[in-house]
């Protein structure tokens, strides 16, 4: 019975190549740029109280499709991430943000469906990325928060003046859009874009004040693709 399984097994999958081989697909190389908006926040383990910070994002892409409807896409390009202080308890006349500037290369599978001129795109893959900038906005003293007089008491303040320990971050990147060809060979993308970050920027061991500091940021981004080949 298995080794009638393993036969069947290898009769379908010569039979999937050999349609394979029949339909041949053109490879495309594309290349493009992207840029547009970006709200990050932490994902802080004990919890901060904070919202969304804006941020920019943009990047320049190298695009290769083969199949009929998957591809891969690179990119190297830079987004604004870190996060913003939410003081609701203090009637908000405290303010606090960190902005954290990355470096990133993407490697993304690319999935497409649609007519010729218009086609719905799935991006999904690693991202790595390294951080370049670091830049703190605040009203008050962040390194001295108790001698702020209205400040609110029992919370999480060591997040604000703590130096970042880690670099270089590592994560998943998804996103969903769609792709309008003007020409066979020029087109104009619109992407939104998730990425959740799996390393920490602070020191993330047992005696360490947080067991998780990790990004993870939403883009909305508008691109334009030239076909040149």
């Amino acid at each position: 019975m298995m080794m009638k399984r393993i036969a069947v097994l290898i009769t379908a999958l010569t039979c999937m190549c050999g349609a394979h081989a029949e339909t041949h697909y053109k490879p495309h190389i594309s290349l493009g740029a992207r840029a547009g908006a970006s709200i990050s926040r932490m994902s802080f383990s004990p919890g901060v109280k904070q919202g969304w910070l804006p941020g920019t994002a943009g990047a320049v892409s190298f695009r290769y499709t083969e199949e009929k409807l998957f591809g891969i896409v690179a990119e190297f390009g830079w987004e604004q991430r870190g996060w913003k202080e939410n003081f609701e308890e203090a009637n908000s006349f405290l303010s606090y943000s960190r902005s954290l500037t990355y470096l990133r290369l993407p490697v993304l599978t690319h999935i497409y469906f649609g007519s010729p001129r218009f086609k719905g795109v799935v991006n999904l893959g690693p991202e790595v990325s390294y951080m370049i900038g670091d830049k703190i906005s605040s009203n008050f003293n962040y390194e001295y928060p108790g001698d702020v007089e209205g400040f609110p008491a029992n919370r999480m303040v060591s997040q604000m003046a703590m130096d970042i320990s880690n670099r270089f971050d590592y994560g998943i990147a998804a996103g969903v859009g769609c792709e309008f060809y003007v020409q066979p060979r020029h087109s104009i993308t619109f992407e939104a874009r998730l990425y959740y970050g799996l390393g920490n920027i602070y020191p993330a061991k047992k005696a360490d004040t947080f067991s998780a500091s990790r990004c993870m940021s939403i883009e909305a981004t508008l691109g334009y693709y030239f076909r040149v080949k």
